[in-house]
Formats: C-alpha cells, sequence, structure tokens
C-alpha cells in the first residue's frame, strides 16, 4: 500500500509546552484514520501539522511524497501540499457576501486555476454530491448549521484533494444536524477517500474508521482497529477515556 502521510518522531512546541512527542503515524491510500483523545490531547494540532497550518519544530512529514519542512526549513512544498489536502474545521469559515455556489467555485478557481465554466460544473456537481444542490444561490446566513458545514465539506472537495482531514466537523452543529454531516462523510469513506477525522463521534469512529488512534498528552499511546481499541483497549489511559466517554 501507499503512504498518502508520514509522520516520524515529529515534535511541536508552543512556547515551552510539548504538544506532540515524537508522533510516528502512517496513513495509507483509501484509509480513514479517526483521531481521538481528551480535549487538549493534540489532536487538532497534529491534523493541523500535515497541511501546514502549524510548522512543528523537529521530526519527518510528508504528504504524497512532498517533504514538510520542520519550523524555519525551506517551505516550497507547502503550496503542493495545500492542493491535495482538504480541511474541514469545527467553524464553516463561508464568505457571507457570496452565494453558495459562489463559495465553492473560488477553490478550483484559485487553486487549480480552473476556468469560470469548469469551476461551476465542478459546484453543481458537488453540492449533489453532498445533497444541497437546492441551497445554491442561498448565502451561508440563509443555511442551517448542517447545510453550511456540508457547504465546507464541498469546498474541500472542489479542490480535489487526496486527503481529507476533519476537525471536530460536528462539535459546532446541534445534535439534530449532526447525522446529515456524518452522512455525507460515510458516503466518502465509501468511495475510498483517503481521511483523517478528529471527531467525539465515537459510533462514527467504530462504523468508519479503518484504524482508531488515541491520543493522550500529545503521545498516541494506543491504536488498532476500532473493534480493538473500543471493545478491549490495552492501554489503562485509554480505557479511563473511553469509560468516561461512553458513558453519556
Amino acid at each position: 500500500m501507499t503512504h498518502i502521510v508520514q509522520l516520524k518522531r515529529m515534535n511541536k512546541y508552543f512556547g515551552k509546552l510539548h504538544v506532540l512527542k515524537d508522533i510516528d503515524l502512517a496513513v495509507e491510500a483509501g484509509e480513514v484514520v479517526v483521531i481521538i483523545g481528551a480535549s487538549g490531547s493534540g489532536k487538532s494540532t497534529l491534523i493541523r501539522c500535515v497541511n501546514g497550518l502549524e510548522e512543528y519544530e523537529s521530526g519527518h512529514l510528508e504528504v504524497d511524497g512532498h517533504k514538510l519542512a520542520p519550523k524555519g526549513g525551506n517551505q516550497e512544498s507547502l503550496a503542493e501540499i495545500r492542493k491535495e489536502v482538504g480541511m474541514v474545521f469545527q467553524q464553516f469559515n463561508l464568505f457571507p457576501h457570496l452565494s453558495v455556489k459562489k463559495n465553492i467555485m473560488l477553490a478550483p478557481m484559485k487553486v487549480k486555476s480552473a476556468n469560470k465554466t469548469v469551476a461551476n460544473a465542478t459546484a453543481d456537481r458537488l453540492l449533489e454530491r453532498v445533497g444541497i444542490s437546492d441551497q445554491a444561490d442561498k448565502f451561508p446566513s440563509q443555511l442551517s448549521g448542517g447545510q453550511q458545514q456540508r457547504v465546507a465539506i464541498a469546498r474541500a472537495l472542489a479542490m480535489e484533494p487526496r486527503v481529507m482531514l476533519f476537525d471536530e466537523p460536528t462539535s459546532a452543529l446541534d445534535p439534530e444536524m449532526v447525522g446529515e454531516v456524518l452522512d455525507v462523510m460515510r458516503e466518502l469513506a465509501k468511495e475510498g477517500m483517503t481521511m483523517m477525522v478528529v471527531t467525539h463521534e465515537m459510533g462514527f469512529a467504530r462504523e468508519v474508521a479503518d484504524r482508531v488512534i488515541y491520543i493522550h498528552e500529545g503521545q498516541i499511546v494506543e491504536e488498532g482497529k476500532p473493534q480493538d481499541v473500543f471493545d478491549n483497549p490495552q492501554n489503562e489511559r485509554t480505557q479511563a477515556f473511553l469509560s468516561r466517554v461512553l458513558a453519556h
């Protein structure tokens, strides 16, 4: 299998705070890796390093053959990595003054230098794919949170990424809207999209992940198939975390 994302002994600091500690992680093409852990454990920082939103201090980081240098190094690969990595955040980050369709068209036009006709067709196709083609001419403020997040997913997909990163994409949503976003993510997984997902949705992790990774205080302390991690965790920290979150 082909490694799309590879991290070796990667370390990240915020000032004196050691946020990520010797992270070793390889993600294969078509694999869905779900990252779980308590708030502040370093989950979001990890995936933000993968597309260069955060710089790391030491180690090795490679995305689809492009090496991203540590902080202070030559970052000439950053633009190529950004073209190949789509990211969906907790907040939707849509442009409020643009229609839904124009929000999506921006990505292929700016990142891929697509012309307006191609970008328009791409937006139409992706709006249908995420189930909101009837919302194309509305503005973000006219949509529910779940619909806005689906627009954000469509916008990320418009770059034709090799990898999709999700940073707690349902945490800002009302409970009744969570399912519609997770359904889109399930479909992407079925289609073979390589995905790294930070989430508190344990049911989704159990159902969709090929591999679950538990991070505690900046370290990967357990990883494995969902049924192994959830049903028979080996590390006492994983056991304690799951006993808390699965009890609710």
